[in-house]
């Protein structure tokens, strides 16, 4: 038994090497890509990570979420990264085309919450929309009110709802690759999108026509892809004062004295309300570890264990001052325990 596990271990370090030699000599840092909204914590970590232990600086990367997952699932090895962070969680598709790689092992890791803003310039009127007015605005199709589907006529906010303001509908929000443009479009434009009964009827009746309706972002020039830098819509906003920008509570928090967000059914993204789960629009965040790596890239396994201490993402930890809403306490101690022993679980 012992040679076969002696053998099974062995296997298992080829496999790693074979991709590039992951090996100290060639790579002493430890890779991470992934979501532009994880990005600002994971830096934080990675810094003092750097500065507190003998290990080098992880390298990280924004890619968005999507993209991210991509280079995670492109195999093991010296070549492909170790950490992907992520604002959603990873699909089942995004799984078996890990698996089909030969990455079999990965630990999914959640550090706590996050809610998506939709924001403006604090030089504007703060808003306060409904999901279904938010769908009206923002979808590609919307129905005619006769059992059909029509191209969005929508220009203005005040066509949308004649008590909101008479300005252009213009909002920059992320790409198909983000996990924020996912996100947005599950918790935002699906929920708003179903408070339509004609719409709605057609989730259990055809699935993809339901999604398709509802997951539509315009391409007429009222939504506008604006890449995966968050700073770069909260800059777009302070030039623009009419337009809105869809980004992370932790971007809203860190501008807060240049933007504002829109309360979204009466409810404002804060801190407190995201954590409790009143504000409709609210996520998890996630890292995913290769464990095939573990015991190949230095400082792997304690990049993981700084990441998920208690001073960093617990009630009282340093990321919460970043904009990080925490896990409860007992949520907490169960990701703890996944991290310390880096045992995968999917």
């Amino acid at each position: 038994m012992k040679l076969k596990a002696l053998f099974a271990a062995t296997t298992v370090s080829m496999a790693v090497l074979a991709s590039g030699s992951a090996t100290a000599a060639n790579r002493d840092y430890i890779s991470i890509v992934g979501s532009s909204t994880v990005y600002p914590f994971a830096t934080v970590v990675a810094e003092r990570f750097g500065r507190t232990s003998q290990y080098s600086v992880p390298k990280i990367e924004s890619t968005g979420s999507g993209g991210g997952l991509k280079l995670f699932c492109a195999g093991v090895g010296e070549n492909t990264p170790d950490i992907t962070n992520a604002s959603r969680k990873i699909k089942s598709s995004e799984i078996d085309r890990c698996k089909s790689n030969g990455v079999d092992d990965i630990v999914e890791i959640k550090i706590g919450y996050d809610g998506i803003a939709l924001a403006n310039s604090k030089m504007s009127q703060q808003y306060d929309l409904s999901l279904k007015e938010i769908y009206t605005a923002l979808a590609k199709t919307v129905p005619d009110g006769n059992g059909n589907f029509i191209d969005n006529p929508n220009e203005t906010w005040k066509d949308v709802n004649p008590s909101l303001p008479n300005t252009k509908i213009e909002v920059l929000g992320p790409p198909p690759t983000s996990g924020t443009r996912d996100a947005f479009v599950e918790l935002a434009m699906e929920a708003g999108c179903a408070e339509y009964p004609e719409v709605a009827a057609l989730e259990d009746s055809n699935e993809d026509k339901f999604k398709a309706i509802c997951h539509g972002m315009r391409e007429d020039g009222a939504f506008i892809e604006a890449g995966e830098n968050d700073n770069l819509i909260v800059q777009k906003l302070e030039a623009n004062p009419d337009a809105l920008g869809i980004f992370g509570y932790s971007f809203l928090e860190q501008n807060a004295d240049k933007v504002q967000g829109s309360k979204i059914a009466g409810v404002e993204p804060t801190f407190d309300a995201i954590g409790s789960g009143d504000y409709p629009v609210s996520r998890s965040l996630y890292f995913y570890v290769k464990k095939a790596h573990e015991d190949v890239i230095p400082g792997l396994k304690d990049y993981v264990t700084a990441f998920t201490a208690e001073d960093a993402i617990g009630n009282m930890g340093y990321l919460a001052d970043r904009g990080l809403i925490p896990l409860d306490n007992s949520e907490w101690k169960q990701v703890r325990s996944a991290a310390v022993d880096l045992k995968p679980n999917l």
